[in-house]
């Protein structure tokens, strides 16, 4: 089986998109997401039909006292592809500000697993993937940027879902 890699990140919302104080951030959005949907390696991203991705609504359980939680969640085909576009470029400078608009979280805000090829996953696959990643850290159902796994990595998982388990 060929596999593709999932990621989400989210933050709390200092302010409604709305807000002057996310000028820029809301600014950056199109140019930022129009750099990702052409950058090597880029698979898709999550946005409604209209193409706006901040209109999607998840993780309402984890907003606390924030204006409310934005969601980016995309496929790649390879960790290496996802880091040269997360840590270069306008994406870079937009991620050095973003204290200027959201919360600093000392939980896991960002979460990365395979899937396979073709599978996009739903912001409740998400939700899963970071709650697993906050309760037991990474692990090859949920991990992260600086810990990874290989797509093949055998590691039974509570509630894993069968079509994730290498045969």
């Amino acid at each position: 089986m060929t596999f593709e890699l999932a990621q989400v990140n989210i933050a709390r919302l200092l302010a409604p998109l709305t807000d002057a104080r996310l000028r820029d951030f809301v600014d950056a959005l199109e140019p930022v997401n129009a750099l990702a949907d052409a950058a090597p390696g880029f698979v898709w991203r999550l946005q409604t039909e209209d193409g706006d991705a901040t209109a999607v609504r998840a993780f309402a359980w984890d907003a606390g006292e924030s204006a409310g939680v934005i969601v980016n969640m995309s496929v790649w085909r390879s960790i290496d592809e996802l880091a040269a576009f997360a840590f270069s470029g306008r994406h870079r400078e937009v991620l050095r500000r973003r204290r200027e608009w959201f919360e600093r979280m000392t939980e896991a805000v960002a979460a990365l697993w395979w899937v396979p090829r073709g599978h996009r996953p739903t912001t409740g696959e998400a939700e899963e993937r970071i709650r697993h990643l906050r309760a037991h850290g990474p692990t090859p159902y949920a991990f992260t940027l600086r810990q990874t796994f290989a797509p093949d990595a055998d590691v039974a998982e509570p509630g894993r879902p069968e079509w994730l388990c290498p045969t």
